[in-house]
């Protein structure tokens, strides 16, 4: 089904030493010792410094990453996203018809399909709603504004590194950290909700391996993995084909497997909006 980049150990340098005096003077020995330490930190320093110089920036791993997923220009034509797939929970013992739907600015529509029952959750861009009829809801309901705030970072076609200065977040570099075997950049975006999300990339194609997002929600803390893979070209953009999510640390992730994937495919607004009928 494509391509799946394999994953990263973090790196650390440290050392410690210390030093003794007696109450008398320092023998021959001692001082050979102190200036042989010296020297070495002479020797390392710039070891050190060169490694810091020739760390990626973030402007440098933002930049990979466009031209990763395509380039500016194919993303910026990307207006509209329709995934079809299947959505496999309880360690793929159940299997649900998926289909989400997304587009610029910032609108999206997931499904989940079982039995002839529909989960909908959705966002137009100002407010989100949900249908939950696996749970004996069939109508509509409001979404809180903390519900909302996953479907508001999966409506982003682009992910959250692309324009993060003009979404208001902030991102550091925290150098490279293991990621299933492999050494991935690991980028801190900061949202201009609070929330966090800890980005890795892949260091030969830079594109995300993995996110891992806290945030907070109903006033407990929550903190969410999601694995990518299998990225597939659609509409002059690589998108991920296999996704993997569920709290971190946890024993089950739900796996959503995309069959078919359709860029710039027409959408109606009214497909995001709160339901006429229910208003």
């Amino acid at each position: 089904m494509g391509e799946q980049f394999a994953f990263a150990s973090p790196l650390h340098i440290g050392a410690f030493s210390t030093f003794r005096n007696s109450h008398c003077q320092i023998s021959s020995h001692m001082h050979l010792r102190f200036v042989i330490s010296l020297v070495s930190v002479a020797l390392v320093a710039p070891a050190v410094f060169a490694q810091d110089k020739n760390a990626p920036t973030v402007d440098e791993l933002v930049s990979k990453n466009v031209e990763a997923k395509g380039g500016v220009d194919a993303l910026q034509a990307l207006q509209s996203l329709r995934l079809t797939g299947r959505m496999l929970v309880n360690e793929g013992q159940i299997e649900l018809a998926y289909l989400q739907t997304k587009k610029r600015p910032g609108e999206i529509r997931t499904e989940a399909t079982l039995q002839g029952m529909t989960q909908v959750e959705a966002y137009d861009g100002k407010e989100g709603w949900r249908i939950s009829p696996f749970q004996g809801r069939k109508d509509p309901e409001k979404m809180s504004a903390d519900d909302i705030k996953p479907l508001m970072e999966d409506a982003e076609i682009d992910g959250p590194l692309v324009d993060w200065k003009a979404k208001g977040s902030t991102v550091d570099y925290l150098g490279t950290e293991d990621v299933d075997g492999t050494l991935a950049h690991k980028l801190k975006v900061v949202r201009k909700n609070g929330d966090v999300s800890f980005v890795y990339l892949d260091p030969d194609h830079f594109l995300e391996i993995r996110v891992v997002t806290q945030r907070i929600k109903h006033g407990a803390q929550e903190e969410v993995e999601t694995d990518l893979g299998d990225y597939e070209k659609t509409g002059g953009v690589f998108v991920p084909t296999s996704i993997e999510a569920g709290r971190k640390g946890g024993p089950d992730k739900q796996k959503i497997v995309i069959d078919k994937a359709e860029a710039n495919m027409p959408v109606d607004d009214a497909t995001f909006h709160f339901p006429t009928a229910a208003k």
